[in-house]
């Protein structure tokens, strides 16, 4: 009978860790530093051409590409203005995946929890115009 509420318990306790662990993930404070300066660059940087690109671009994995389809992420700029907290929260999108698009979207300039509504109602009122 001990050994069952023992597991139990230590079981709980995994679960709750696991649950917790998107909110004890302190090495993202230096992320939120990095995408705040990013969002201070003008209109014409080259990280705003990509906004309007299809995830499907992305060179993720399968996994990856599979959690976005189902989170009805279907543009780069849908997936930028969401945080890491709302992506781990997706069926069957894990901490491999987080890291696998933060790196590619590094690459292109950009970041998770990035406030894209000025700059796309920017580009949207450039491209009016022309």
């Amino acid at each position: 009978y001990q050994r069952r509420v023992r597991d139990a318990v230590a079981y709980s306790a995994k679960i709750l860790r696991d649950q917790l662990a998107v909110f004890l993930n302190f090495e993202d404070e230096d992320e939120v530093v990095r995408v705040e300066t990013q969002q201070s660059q003008p209109a014409q940087s080259p990280a705003n051409n990509f906004l309007l690109k299809p995830v499907s671009e992305l060179e993720l994995s399968v996994r990856s590409a599979n959690c976005l389809q189902n989170a009805n992420i279907k543009y780069i700029y849908e997936l930028v203005s969401k945080t890491e907290g709302e992506m781990l929260r997706t069926k069957n999108f894990g901490r491999k995946s987080l890291n696998e698009i933060k790196e590619i979207l590094s690459q292109m300039g950009l970041g998770l929890g990035m406030k894209v509504d000025s700059i796309m109602k920017e580009m949207q009122e450039k491209k009016d115009a022309e």
